[in-house]
């Protein structure tokens, strides 16, 4: 109330915290998965989250709940698998804890029709691991498509 008896209107405003915190785990051994990993993350702190991007030595398990959402990213490797030495176990470790998490994937390819990733989406549904957006397949370097492609799976996941 003020001295004269009117009653006085508070407003409070909080500050408006990122709504989500996304993590970027990739492999890239040309060069071409990093260039979408970059673009994941750029679209996902275009919308406002915050990101951190990690190699598969950099995240593990016991990182997963520290994150809303996760884009895991591995090109496709020798007969259509993903890498095996640093992606694969480390997806291994995480996968029976995605559950409940915005997750989606991408990567890079240079032959066949993109067997490893149909192989990767049906592995993450068979966990009961819901993707939150469409993987993103890139033939070799990302062209503007392709990197227009990975912004947007990062705004998803914001």
């Amino acid at each position: 109330m003020t001295a004269d008896g009117d009653a006085v209107s508070h407003m409070f405003y909080k500050k408006e915290e990122n709504m989500s915190k996304v993590a970027v785990v990739y492999w890239s051994g040309t060069g071409n998965t990093k260039i979408m990993a970059d673009k994941v993350a750029e679209g996902a702190k275009d919308a406002g989250a915050e990101v951190s991007v990690f190699t598969p030595s950099q995240f593990g398990p016991d990182k997963i709940n520290e994150f809303d959402a996760i884009a895991f990213g591995c090109p496709s490797m020798g007969d259509e698998v993903l890498e095996e030495t640093e992606f694969e176990p480390m997806f291994t470790d995480c996968e029976s804890k995605l559950g409940g998490k915005k997750i989606a994937l991408f990567g890079s390819y240079g032959w066949g029709d993109g067997e490893w990733m149909r192989n990767w989406e049906e592995r993450c549904g068979d966990q009961g691991i819901q993707l939150a957006y469409e993987c993103v397949m890139c033939n070799e370097t990302p062209d503007a498509d392709g990197e227009a492609e990975c912004v947007a799976l990062g705004k998803a996941l914001a």
